[in-house]
């Protein structure tokens, strides 16, 4: 891996070619085997599902999947379900231009807010980007 930090960061959407290589940095975030990563993928772009990869030269080294959503709660909003810079160009600052390519993305779509769900570990993160706490509970009952 490149470790260079002082390559500029270049963001970009990803294309269904790119889904192979993507799964290289999900892998570090969720626990997929490919195939049903790349179904899962394909699955959630019929409903709007994006991913977006942080590249330094030719190689990806962080990943954000987003997708809008309209609710009669909360309106239309962007929603982030994944968000992963590989380990070893952590601190780059891919993680944070990928966030402000999302927000820009949001703000195109005319949409005011940016929701996602975050584990414990990121939470100092997402607040160094301005992001609050939500006060509504998440619940969920597994069948």
């Amino acid at each position: 891996m490149n470790t260079s930090s002082s390559a500029a960061i270049v963001i970009r959407r990803l294309s269904s070619v790119d889904w192979p290589q993507a799964f290289c940095v999900i892998s570090e975030l969720r626990k997929l085997e490919e195939a049903e990563f790349l179904r899962r993928t394909l699955r959630q772009s019929y409903s709007g599902y994006e991913l977006v990869g942080a590249f330094r030269g030719s190689e990806l080294i962080g990943v954000l999947g987003m997708r809008p959503v309209h609710t009669l709660a909360r309106g239309a909003y962007l929603h982030i379900d994944d968000l992963v810079v590989a380990a070893e160009a952590r601190g780059s600052g891919a993680g944070h231009a990928l966030m402000e390519y999302a927000e820009a993305d949001a703000r195109a779509r005319e949409m005011s807010t940016v929701f996602l769900d975050a584990r414990p570990e990121a939470v100092a993160f997402y607040e160094s980007r301005n992001f609050v706490l939500h006060p509504a509970p998440s619940m969920k009952k597994v069948l």
